[in-house]
């Protein structure tokens, strides 16, 4: 008997990390990057979908200061950033996802002079964390870049020496590639991504946008100083026909660029700016739109070179652009793409279902509120979160079918991240782990 017990025992040991080792969240949007999950189709996680102050909740931490930055799970840790209101002061938080005890909260970067924001949608710890096993990247925008170990909460490198003036707040989150670590830094300013060396923070390449500016002087400079220049997006690495792109929306155009090199591959000129939605793709084709102004969203066939926008460019068999709509497309929350149906909250909660083939409207609904938070897919249904506080979970299908309405203290900002079985979600004021009992 004692044998078997020290068997099952060890099994059981194992069978813990291994838990964690499925349900990992590390970036922005999850492991796709896309808001997915869960791969449709396969055996379900068994996420709640009905939760209340007093139902469902594993436990509450409130988390200080204020940040919009998304938590990112490995191994047990929950990390996500917060800084003063002012914006002196930027710290990273690290949290005990079995317990929601703060295991780490310490100032990273201080910055004596930030620029106020003039906004409410946004903060000085908006863009998310990244992490991988050994070490977690966090992101102000030009107040600082730094990564850390995730076992000790060492800090191994920091940067905040990259220009950028944000003018209302940086929003863009990291995103790993391999060996870089790649930050987007769309100012008022200037206007650039950048990739860094994971291990050491050092610079591997540069690449300035190219957008053609229709804002400037006879002198060439800005007419007026404003958001004309911005975007918030975070891109997003994809594979397409054996190769890599990373899909990017800055202001007054979309791109696509090698990570590997920073290259730019293609570009399509829009009007638009202070894009936030970050992309999505499947197939062939990259869904992504374009931001504040003229906000469309785009299906791009992911081929050619140059402004594939233009149907004359020789070479090319027309416009890459495989269809678009104006019609209620957010400005800030990001989509979701499940078996071939798009869903879109936009910022003053029209929910749209559209053919993702042709840009169809399948049905379209109204929810109260506003939103601000990305759309989360997982076991058949789609999650949705107002800045009130209200999640409203819905049937990912070509039919309307609301299963569950669910309201916390206060409301989100941030994007949800998922673990296991749990949902974690961040609000104004706290971070939760929701998961029901077994």
């Amino acid at each position: 008997m004692k044998h078997r017990f020290r068997q099952c025992l060890i099994i059981l040991l194992f069978l813990v990390p291994a838990s964690w080792a499925q349900g990992q969240w590390p970036q922005f949007r999850g492991p796709s990057g896309d808001g997915l999950a869960a791969v449709p189709g396969t055996e379900p996680l068994g996420l709640p979908i009905h939760w209340s102050e007093k139902e469902n909740i594993r436990w509450k931490t409130p988390i200080p200061y204020q940040g919009w930055s998304t938590p990112v799970v490995m191994e047990g840790r929950v990390w996500l950033t917060t800084a003063t209101v002012d914006g002196h002061d930027l710290f990273v938080v690290c949290v005990a996802a079995d317990s929601g005890r703060i295991r780490l909260q310490e100032k990273l970067f201080h910055a004596d002079h930030p620029e106020p924001l003039g906004n409410p949608l946004n903060c000085y710890a908006s863009p998310s964390p990244v992490v991988e096993r050994d070490r977690v990247y966090v992101h102000f925008g030009s107040y600082g870049t730094a990564a850390l170990d995730t076992r000790t909460g060492a800090v191994l490198w920091k940067r905040s020496d990259l220009p950028c003036r944000h003018y209302r707040g940086p929003g863009s989150s990291l995103v790993l590639f391999e060996n870089l670590l790649i930050l987007t830094m769309d100012g008022v300013d200037v206007q650039y991504l950048v990739a860094l060396d994971k291990e050491t923070g050092r610079t591997v390449w540069k690449t300035d946008r190219t957008a053609r500016w229709d804002d400037l002087d006879a002198d060439g400079k800005p007419k007026d100083e404003g958001d004309l220049r911005k975007a918030y997006s975070t891109p997003l690495p994809v594979t397409v026909n054996g190769g890599t792109q990373m899909l990017s929306v800055g202001a007054k155009a979309l791109y696509g660029y090698d990570p590997v090199s920073g290259r730019e591959l293609w570009k399509i000129p829009t009007p638009a700016f202070s894009g936030a939605a970050s992309p999505i793709y499947r197939q062939g084709i990259a869904y992504m739109i374009t931001g504040f102004g003229r906000t469309e969203l785009l299906a791009i066939r992911l081929e050619g070179q140059g402004d594939v926008s233009d149907p004359t460019r020789s070479g090319a068999a027309g416009t890459n652009i495989v269809w678009k709509t104006g019609s209620l497309v957010p400005q800030i929350p990001s989509p979701v793409l499940v078996n071939g149906l798009l869903f879109m909250i936009n910022d003053a909660g029209v929910l749209t279902c559209l053919e993702a083939a042709s840009g169809k409207q399948v049905w379209r609904e109204r929810l109260q509120g506003n939103f601000s938070a990305s759309l989360l897919y997982a076991d058949g249904h789609v999650y949705c979160f107002s800045r009130e506080g209200v999640a409203t979970v819905f049937q990912a299908a070509r039919n309307y079918e609301v299963l569950a309405t669910n309201v916390l203290d206060s409301g989100f900002m941030a994007s949800p991240a998922v673990s296991g079985r749990a949902l974690f979600l961040r609000t104004k004021e706290a971070l939760y782990r929701i998961e029901s009992k077994p």
